[in-house]
């Protein structure tokens, strides 16, 4: 075994979660009257968080209580359609599965809130084994800040020379690379190579077998 421990963002990452977080954000939009945005254009709103998400979306010209209210409107329809939709990409499962029974601890580490974090996770990866699962929580600073990926590396108690971070986005590589883990950028995401090149990915795979075969 090459590697003790892997750390994996969420979205874009593990599950494919675009089309119900769009649906929630531009339904949490149109209650407004504010302008919706296609679909894809997603893929680089969402990643650093709901405030950041929601400042992204919304006009210039949209003042903070308006970012306050949208957030509000979108934690109460992504309740309601956080599962519309959403699945794991192909070959996830099988791709934990084989890590787990090699003996390597999991964790997941997620800019989406703590709780939408959880019940993903619960409910698409029921049969995988992971130690940790951590979204945005209060008084923890979101990702690229390391913090989050360096409490997972003591409780796992594990160096992290030991651990691969594994995700999506710029935002991924740079969190990795700030805890001092070696990171490997997924193609299968939201974002384009380009960007998992330019962000010191340590490798880049366009399918979940690949990470297996660095991690063991």
């Amino acid at each position: 075994m090459k590697y003790k421990g892997l750390i994996f963002d969420l979205d874009g990452t593990l599950l494919d979660t675009l089309r119900d977080l769009a649906d929630a954000a531009n339904a949490s939009l149109d209650h407004f009257g504010f302008p919706v945005h296609p679909v894809d254009s997603y893929r680089y709103f969402v990643g650093e968080g709901l405030h950041t998400l929601v400042q992204r979306i919304l006009p210039d010209s949209a003042t903070e209580k308006d970012v306050e209210k949208l957030m509000e409107k979108f934690a109460e329809i992504y309740t309601t359609n956080w599962n519309a939709t959403s699945a794991p990409y192909p070959g996830i499962v099988d791709m934990l599965q084989s890590l787990s029974e090699a003996g390597v601890q999991l964790a997941v580490l997620s800019n989406k809130p703590h709780t939408f974090t959880k019940i993903c996770v619960d409910t698409f990866l029921p049969d995988c084994s992971f130690a940790y699962v951590y979204g945005q929580r209060d008084g923890i600073a979101r990702k690229p800040d390391p913090v989050g990926a360096l409490e997972i590396a003591e409780k796992m108690n594990l160096s992290v020379d030991e651990i691969l971070y594994v995700g999506d986005t710029a935002t991924d590589m740079q969190t990795g690379n700030n805890a001092g883990m070696k990171t490997i950028g997924v193609e299968w995401g939201f974002r384009e190579r380009k960007e998992l090149e330019e962000n010191n990915a340590w490798k880049i795979v366009s399918t979940p077998a690949e990470v297996v075969s660095y991690a063991l």
